[in-house]
């Protein structure tokens, strides 16, 4: 099945799509990808929408515009990736949407919001599309993230040792070798949002790490960021922009208004390093295989290293055949992809589910919907491009 994966994370910066060839060989899926676009929002609506985004106050009329004009540009992007990627012989969509709000209180999640309206993909491609994938996982008395974790499972069996997944997006998230999976805190929501602030947004993020690496580590501010009750926490947990957002930066620079734009920035950069390696050490890893924006950011890998330091190797996913860049948009196609087949696409140790679920909801496409038959318990290892492990 030729399946579009379409994804837009926390920095809400752009919308990846990314195509992909799926079938199942007994119990492996092979994924051989076909490529990804990436299409940037335009600037009226980028600040629409975070000008809706918690901690801001919104209304209803404007959640409708969003999930709308969301819903329009997600339609763009999947019809310039069926023409350019799938030469027009594209037969699913899945789309994850815009997360807008993720609702946690006292480490339990009650409910997420993603928008981006599904039926304007249905329309304009004709294809079924696969959307709203994590509510299931939610009621089920999961956390609803990271829901990734199933494909990076599938991905990293049979390597050697205890190998983790780690994406670094807004929110950094983590997949251990045991099914242990979670949100370890920012990865570059903290840095984009102090780049905006301190360059008054001339910039709107640290681009090649370059102020970071000019800046000095403040202790004093490392610690009080460290200080944040979340990272203490036990998994199953998933975080978001609702906790680490600019007011809560600007509460955290109390006192530390002195410090140079370059120093604050070399602070969150570290501070992000500093608690992905505590996760990563939690799980007692291998190896990391990393993905996700934070991975063009090369003060931020390099200070990931440091904090690891020689006993755990970070590879990129690009070195096992998959761009980090598309990673998410290829692992949400693979959902779609499972849910088309009846299949479950959680795993409860990752979430902390009480099952696992099929997810989502289908929107038909011109033809409407034909569901293949579930192919037996599904596969359990995700082979890219045919190479197997």
């Amino acid at each position: 099945m030729r399946v579009i994966g379409l994804m837009s994370g926390t920095s809400y910066d752009a919308i990846d799509a990314a195509a992909a060839d799926l079938t199942i060989d007994g119990d492996r899926l092979l994924l051989s990808p076909l490529g990804l676009i990436t299409r940037g929002y335009d600037e009226e609506l980028r600040t629409a929408l975070g000008g809706a985004l918690p901690p801001a106050a919104t209304t209803l009329a404007d959640v409708c515009r969003l999930d709308t004009r969301i819903g329009q540009a997600f339609a763009t992007a999947a019809g310039e990736a069926d023409r350019e990627l799938c030469d027009g012989r594209a037969e699913l969509v899945a789309s994850h949407g815009q997360t807008v709000y993720h609702w946690v209180e006292d480490g339990q999640v009650h409910g997420t919001l993603q928008i981006g309206q599904p039926a304007w993909i249905a329309e304009a491609t004709g294809l079924p599309v696969v959307s709203d994938f994590r509510p299931r996982d939610i009621a089920a008395g999961g956390q609803g993230a990271p829901l990734v974790s199933i494909v990076d499972r599938m991905w990293l069996r049979g390597r050697p040792g205890a190998p983790a997944a780690l994406n670094l997006g807004g929110i950094a998230n983590i997949t251990a070798a045991d099914g242990t999976a979670f949100d370890t805190g920012p990865a570059n929501a903290l840095i984009d949002a102090a780049v905006r602030e301190l360059t008054r947004e001339r910039l709107t993020c640290d681009v090649d790490g370059e102020m970071a690496a000019r800046g000095t580590v403040d202790e004093g501010l490392l610690g009080v960021l460290l200080g944040e009750p979340y990272y203490a926490r036990p998994a199953p947990k998933t975080t978001g922009k609702e906790l680490f957002h600019l007011p809560y930066l600007r509460a955290a620079l109390a006192g530390y208004e002195a410090l140079a734009p370059q120093d604050v920035v070399a602070t969150l950069t570290r501070l992000t390093a500093r608690t992905v390696a505590d996760a990563i050490r939690s799980v007692y890893a291998s190896e990391v295989i990393v993905s996700g924006g934070g991975t063009r950011n090369p003060t931020l890998m390099a200070f990931l290293r440091a904090e690891l330091g020689s006993g755990i190797p970070v590879r990129t996913s690009d070195e096992l055949g998959l761009p980090s860049a598309a990673k998410e948009a290829y692992a949400f196609a693979v959902l779609g992809f499972l849910t088309a087949h009846g299949l479950p696409g959680t795993v409860p140790e990752s979430t902390g589910a009480r099952h696992a679920s099929v997810l989502g909801s289908i929107t038909p496409g011109r033809a409407g919907v034909r569901v293949p038959a579930p192919e037996g318990g599904g596969p359990v290892r995700l082979v890219v491009d045919g190479q197997g492990r």
